[in-house]
């Protein structure tokens, strides 16, 4: 063991502030640098704020969307397919009622939830915990 990967393995994951609530595009991604225990990666932030129109208040702290558990999902943007960092530029959508992304370029359908792809299990994308604190966001990496 080297002692820089022993030194990754003693890193504890720790929230970090990643931007601001004016910094999201609602309904799409938004991708942003983060420091990991493991290096610098890439995460594509999807914004899914509830519906006004809805019976639901639309608290904006809150964290529940109608049909969805969350309003903030945080996933690698590197397409596993590809080989390139473009997921936060794909489609988001909803398939068996629960929100995807789909890749820009070769269009696999990934859960936000939890970075499963729909059309190949054995592929998912690491998942963040995200949260608004305030109209900061949050990371935990």
């Amino acid at each position: 063991m080297t002692i820089a990967s022993a030194a990754a393995n003693t890193m504890t994951q720790t929230w970090q502030r990643l931007c601001t609530r004016a910094d999201l595009v609602p309904h799409s991604g938004v991708a942003a640098w983060l420091e990991t225990p493991e290096g610098p990666a890439q995460v594509a932030i999807f914004y899914l704020p509830s519906d006004p129109n809805t019976s639901q208040p639309s608290d904006p702290n809150t964290s529940q969307l109608p049909g969805h558990a969350q309003e903030l999902y945080a996933i690698d943007h590197r397409d596993p397919f590809s080989g390139a960092n473009v997921i936060a530029r794909g489609i988001v959508g909803d398939l068996q009622g629960e929100p995807v992304v789909a890749s820009p370029l070769y269009k696999q359908h990934f859960r936000l939830a939890d970075g499963r792809c729909l059309e190949d299990d054995s592929v998912q994308l690491r998942t963040w915990k995200v949260s608004f604190k305030g109209e900061e966001v949050w990371i935990q990496a």
